[in-house]
């Protein structure tokens, strides 16, 4: 399976995160409901939670990590490389406006 793009990582992120919410104000609204099967399944849905919440921090450390160090990769290139960085940004400059003046 390949890798996820940083716009899917973001789109699930989000989505869990509604689903978190969801879930917690469902909690919420059967707080009342004190049956046996209901409190067991509001503490395995609490615990559940709890664990969505940390991988999703974690989920957002690691991207975060990760756009650092794409970012920082960059930088160092351009440092070392300026005459190509300039050569490469004008290149790409000149094809983006090659196509936005087709239109």
């Amino acid at each position: 399976m390949s890798e996820m793009t940083m716009a899917q990582r973001d789109k699930l992120m989000s989505d869990l995160k509604v689903v978190v919410t969801d879930a917690e104000e469902l909690l919420k609204l059967t707080a009342h409901d004190v049956t046996e099967g209901t409190a067991s399944l509001r503490a395995r849905l609490q615990e559940r939670l709890t664990q969505s919440k940390h991988s999703l921090v974690e989920l957002q450390a690691v991207a975060a990590d990760k756009a650092k160090a794409a970012g920082h990769a960059a930088d160092d290139y351009v440092h070392a490389h300026p005459w190509k960085s300039v050569a490469i940004g004008a290149g790409v400059g000149m094809i983006v406006g090659l196509l936005i003046g087709r239109r």
